[in-house]
């Protein structure tokens, strides 16, 4: 059955999969890299999170709701309490980023879980209509999509504030 499943899974999804290493293994060291590619991962695991869930469970429904409340609460708690990962780089528009496991083994952990609940719908179609299963499954995806956004809205905050205090000159180069 395994078998089947992989030789069933389109390319693009392997695609999308050596994406998020690629990516991961980048976030594993530390980088000088231009503000704006502080954009690049949080905007692409939201989609694939929401893309999933609009796909599985629709936009206005349970689903949806647990989703946007998790992704919500936990971007709060991380831009309030989380730690800053950014330090200014010394050129203009540019921030050090700290390199981290946590964001490959959360792009994994996203990949995962979408992957695992498609194949568990397409099993078990009825599972599109278990309140456990959605929430479960938009419980997670919130969370992830919450810590991608949260880390991004506090490295955006710090940033401001590098540039608040003479430290970083981003206007001078937008």
């Amino acid at each position: 059955m395994l078998n089947q499943i992989l030789t069933h899974t389109p390319i693009y999804v392997w695609a999308i999969l050596a994406f998020l290493i690629f990516r991961g293994v980048i976030a594993l060291r530390t980088r000088d890299v231009a503000i704006n590619k502080l954009l690049i991962i949080p905007v692409v695991m939201a989609v694939l999170s929401l893309v999933d869930v609009a796909a599985k469970f629709g936009i206005g429904g349970l689903g949806f709701a647990v989703w946007a409340a998790t992704a919500a609460v936990t971007v709060a708690l991380l831009a309030r309490f989380g730690s800053a990962r950014v330090a200014p780089a010394g050129t203009p528009g540019r921030v050090i980023v700290r390199g981290s496991a946590l964001p490959l083994v959360l792009m994994m952990a996203i990949f995962v879980t979408k992957y695992v609940s498609s194949v568990a719908v397409v099993m078990k179609p009825a599972l599109l209509a278990d309140a456990g299963f959605t929430i479960v499954v938009c419980v997670l995806f919130g969370l992830f999509t919450g810590y991608f956004v949260g880390r991004l809205a506090r490295d955006l905050r710090t940033c401001r504030g590098f540039e608040a205090a003479g430290k970083l000159n981003v206007a001078a180069h937008a």
